[in-house]
């Protein structure tokens, strides 16, 4: 067979791929505007949780990671399209999470070993 029978006329091309662009345009605005509004909310909670007085610091604690997490979900997952993207974006994402928790805890437990002839940092704060 040749190309030019399984060639698509240039204006049906040209008409599906814009009625294509359309749709997926529509259906991401949808997403947009709703993953918009759940940060605007996010963010209102965030706010309010400001005034709320919880029994320790810890639960306040964790209750502003949990909001934060959910916040940082939803503009990594549609705002940066990590949802759609393929397995090696995850890959590296996973890697420098890794890399980046390991480099903590060496930081960590460096306090735990300390070099030979030297004295360990008690305040962080001048």
């Amino acid at each position: 067979m040749s190309d030019s029978q399984h060639a698509v006329p240039a204006a049906q091309a040209q008409g599906h791929a814009h009625a294509h662009h359309d749709y997926d345009f529509a259906a991401h605005k949808k997403v947009y505007w709703a993953v918009g509004a759940a940060l605007l909310v996010g963010t209102l909670i965030t706010v309010l949780a400001r005034e709320w007085e919880f029994s320790s610091v810890a639960l306040t604690v964790a209750v502003a990671l949990f909001i934060a997490t959910v916040k940082a979900f939803l503009v990594c997952a549609y705002f940066m399209h990590l949802l759609s993207e393929r397995k090696a974006i995850y890959l590296v994402l996973a890697t420098t999470a890794a890399f980046a928790v390991a480099m903590v805890a060496l930081i960590l437990f460096s306090d735990m070993d300390p070099i030979p002839g030297t004295q360990p940092k008690i305040s962080y704060v001048p």
